[in-house]
């Protein structure tokens, strides 16, 4: 007899995700809780714009809106419950749009909101009680970075979610909850665990880390792609969380894509820095689980270890950077540093200077080959981008100028396409404010119910060290030339103005080679780009991983930057392009 599970699943992973998936969870199978994550630090801006252009009333996720009037019905019938971040920064608003739904639906369920976020009312009076909303990965104020906030949001935790299901709430409307907390949440309330029961909670939190982003965990942007039997059709994750804090991994049958030992793995990796995973209501030790394949498309996992919350709550502070302008010429044939030259200097020279823009980014990409066989292989790309506070200064003006150049300057001029529009640049700015000025509020049945953060209450503080732990050397023998990627997988992504790389090996000989190989100094040989860069390494033998943090490489964070790839998706793919030599004792059987 199977034990006693809560069966959670996730269909979405960002504002924009499959509208179907909803529906297609709620009938494809049994499930207790439906989730959606919604919320990206720049989907708070979109939202804040909305809220602008719209109305006080919105900056919440629309499209929700439409997936709850599909599945309502269903969810009513079953019993399954919904928890969603869709609030955004109206979660109050969101929560009566829906209470109109289910009324024209004639359905009895129960809807509750949270807040007590948003921030933004008492930057000020935080201020001045000591908080300095000093950005963690810069070590500056607030105030020194002369920009002005548009959103503040506080990352809140789960209980207040399950305080609202305690009280009978169907439908849960959240504001910035952290990814996670949408599933922490309804497995504290199915297990009814107490505060302090940390290793349980951090086991639902690796939960709610690998399903948060959809189908990255069934098969979507899996490095070993050509394991997936199918993309048509890919199923929404599926986390079936027990007691203890252990869980399966899974997805509704007769859907495409897959569960795999290395599809968790590789989701496991995303987007974090330390295998301590911080969240208000517990740290998860990613370095301390294990991951096994119990059956076609289902994976368990178990023994995470968990910690007491720290005493700071983050925060995610968008601030207005000014605005921006640019282009991609494309440069044909000979001569191509020269042409760069000659354009650039015509350029900044007919708009008065590159001295009163606020900062100015040229990067010659050369793409182009020698005694090339096709038009596209003797192209290289000049990227020019602007910024600055005045608008006019980068607006169309500046476009005018880049096109008035088209038949006046070097020979083959073409781009991809006009000039950007001076659109507003977005700064991402995460900070730490104490978790004493936080009080969550749940709202239902029109009663206000406050929730503490548990690092403000009288619970014993637990740490846990990992113990140490031991990696063999591979004897180096015969060496074989192979490509990093047909024996390691990768996954990378965004941590605001930072990035991660995650490698991860099939086996631990395999993954010793990597722990010794695979150094910071090393990784800068193979991608010469990151040499520039800080870099932190962090070992998780307990899944065969690696991960690495690389700072400021996306600069303030995902608008701010100018790299063709903003959210650093790719960066993973790039390094296993990479040659490199291996013994042959490592390599795996195909």
């Amino acid at each position: 007899m199977e034990k006693e599970h809560i069966k959670i699943a996730n269909c979405s992973g960002f504002y924009g995700d499959k509208l179907s998936a909803a529906k297609d969870l709620v009938e494809g199978g049994p499930i207790d809780v439906l989730t959606g994550d919604y919320l990206a630090e720049l989907t708070m801006t979109i939202l804040y714009s909305q809220k602008i252009k719209r109305g006080e009333d919105k900056g919440y996720v629309g499209t929700f809106l439409k997936q709850v009037k599909e599945i309502a019905e269903t969810c009513d019938k079953e019993n399954i419950k919904i928890v969603t971040n869709a609030g955004g920064l109206n979660p109050k608003s969101m929560a009566n749009e829906i209470e109109k739904i289910l009324h024209e639906q004639s359905l009895n369920m129960k809807v509750a909101y949270i807040d007590g976020d948003d921030l933004m009312p008492r930057m000020e009076e935080l201020k001045k009680e000591g908080q300095k909303f000093t950005n963690i990965e810069k070590n500056v104020s607030i105030e020194k970075s002369g920009y002005m906030p548009l959103t503040s949001n506080a990352y809140l935790g789960a209980w207040g979610i399950k305080e609202a299901l305690d009280l009978g709430a169907d439908i849960v409307v959240c504001p910035r909850v952290t990814d996670a907390a949408v599933v922490i949440g309804p497995a504290a309330w199915k297990f009814n665990w107490e505060r302090d029961n940390f290793d349980a909670l951090a086991g639902a939190l690796a939960a709610g880390h690998i399903i948060e982003c959809g189908c990255q965990a069934t098969g979507g942007n899996y490095s070993f792609f050509k394991e997936v039997p199918s993309f048509d059709n890919v199923g929404y994750p599926i986390a079936e969380i027990f007691e203890d804090g252990s869980f399966n991994i899974t997805k509704h049958a007769g859907t495409g894509g897959l569960v795999s030992k290395g599809t968790v793995t590789a989701q496991l990796l995303y987007e974090i820095s330390s295998p301590a995973y911080v969240n208000p209501d517990v740290v998860s030790h990613f370095d301390t689980l294990k991951i096994e394949e119990l059956e076609k498309d289902k994976v368990h996992v178990s023994g995470c270890r968990g910690s007491s919350p720290p005493k700071d709550h983050k925060v995610c502070i968008n601030l207005a950077g000014g605005f921006r302008n640019g282009m991609e010429i494309i440069l044909t044939g000979l001569d191509i540093e020269e042409k760069a030259k000659v354009f650039t200097e015509v350029l900044f020279n007919s708009v008065g200077g590159q001295e009163q823009f606020d900062e100015v980014f040229i990067e010659l990409q050369r793409t182009d080959k020698e005694n090339p066989t096709t038009n596209e292989q003797a192209m290289a790309s000049l990227v020019i981008s602007v910024k600055s506070s005045n608008q006019e200064l980068v607006g169309r003006l500046f476009s005018a100028k880049i096109i008035e150049l088209a038949l006046a300057n070097i020979p083959g001029f073409f781009a991809e396409s006009g000039p950007k529009s001076s659109g507003p640049v977005i700064i991402y700015w995460p900070a730490l404010v104490d978790s004493k000025y936080i009080t969550e509020k749940v709202h239902i049945d029109g009663k206000e119910i406050e929730v503490m953060p548990t690092s403000q209450l009288d619970y014993e503080e637990i740490y846990y060290q990992r113990e140490p732990v031991s990696i063999d050397d591979v004897k180096i023998s015969d060496q074989k030339e192979i490509y990093f990627g047909d024996q390691f997988g990768t996954r990378s992504g965004d941590k605001g103005g930072c990035a991660n790389l995650g490698v991860w090996a099939k086996n631990s000989l395999s993954y010793s080679f990597l722990y010794n190989f695979l150094t910071i100094e090393k990784l800068k040989e193979l991608l010469p780009d990151l040499s520039k860069y800080e870099i932190e390494r962090f070992e998780l033998p307990n899944i065969y991983s690696l991960n690495f943090y690389i700072h400021d490489i996306l600069e303030d964070g995902v608008s701010s930057n100018n790299r063709k790839d903003g959210q650093a998706k790719s960066l993973g793919e790039y390094l296993r392009v990479k040659k490199i030599l291996v013994p042959d004792s490592i390599l795996l059987e195909t």
